[in-house]
C-alpha cells in the first residue's frame, strides 16, 4: 500500500461503525474485547462469507454478544499466497467470560465449524483470535494479550479501524487507524464491496 492509499483508507475510517455503517457508540474503548475472524476454506458452507456470518450468529449462544463488527476484508493467504485467499473481519464483543474462558469458547466455536488443526497457517474453515481483552497485557497462562502479531496485520487493523478507529493498543499506545496505515503484513487486504 502506498502512502496515498494509506491516507485515503484512514480518512474513510474516521467514525466508528458496524458493518451496516451505523455508529455503535464506542462507549469505553479501554474495556473493548476484540475478536478477529478469518476463513479461507468454506467447508460445508456455500461461501466463506456465509461461514463468517454464521460464526457471528453462533457467538450469542456461547454467551458472547456482538456490539459492532467490520465489513469482510479479502487478502491473499499469509504466509503462503498459493493457499486460497482469506476473508477476515473484526467484532467488538461483550461477555461475562474472563479472557481464558473466552479463548476456550472461541476454540469450541472453531471446532463446531470444522476447524482442523494440521500444519501451522494451513487453510481453515474458521480462525478466531482474541485480539484484545480490555487493557490486559502479558502472558496469562499461555494466552498472550494483546495478540502479539495483530498490530502489524492490515487484515486485522483495517477492519478494527472501521469499527473503532480510536482504539489504542494496550502495549504500543498507537490507535487502530494509525496501525492500519502502517501495517506491513497483508498489505493487499481490502474491504469487500457492501451490498
Amino acid at each position: 500500500m502506498n502512502e496515498n492509499e494509506s491516507v485515503d483508507m484512514v480518512e474513510k475510517m474516521n467514525a466508528p461503525t458496524d458493518a451496516a455503517g451505523e455508529s455503535w457508540g464506542e462507549t469505553d474503548l479501554d474495556a473493548a474485547v476484540i475478536v478477529a475472524l478469518g476463513c479461507n476454506d468454506k467447508g460445508d458452507w456455500s461461501s466463506c462469507v456465509e461461514a463468517l456470518e454464521a460464526a457471528l450468529a453462533r457467538f450469542r449462544a456461547e454467551g458472547v454478544d456482538v456490539l459492532a463488527r467490520s465489513s469482510w476484508w479479502s487478502s491473499q493467504a499469509w504466509p503462503d499466497p498459493s493457499d486460497p485467499p482469506f476473508l477476515n473481519g473484526v467484532a467488538v464483543v461483550s461477555t461475562a467470560q474472563d479472557a481464558s474462558t473466552l479463548m476456550r469458547t472461541l476454540g469450541r466455536v472453531e471446532d463446531l465449524f470444522g476447524r482442523v488443526r494440521t500444519a501451522r497457517n494451513a487453510p481453515r474453515t474458521l480462525d478466531l483470535d482474541l485480539i484484545a481483552y480490555g487493557r490486559l497485557s502479558g502472558d496469562l497462562n499461555g494466552l498472550i494479550l494483546p495478540h502479539p502479531r495483530a498490530a502489524d496485520r492490515l487484515f486485522v487493523m483495517g477492519p478494527l479501524a472501521e469499527v473503532a478507529p480510536e482504539w489504542t493498543h494496550p502495549v504500543c499506545g498507537r490507535r487502530a487507524c494509525d496501525l492500519a496505515a502502517a501495517a506491513t503484513v497483508g498489505e493487499d487486504a481490502r474491504p469487500l464491496p457492501r451490498g
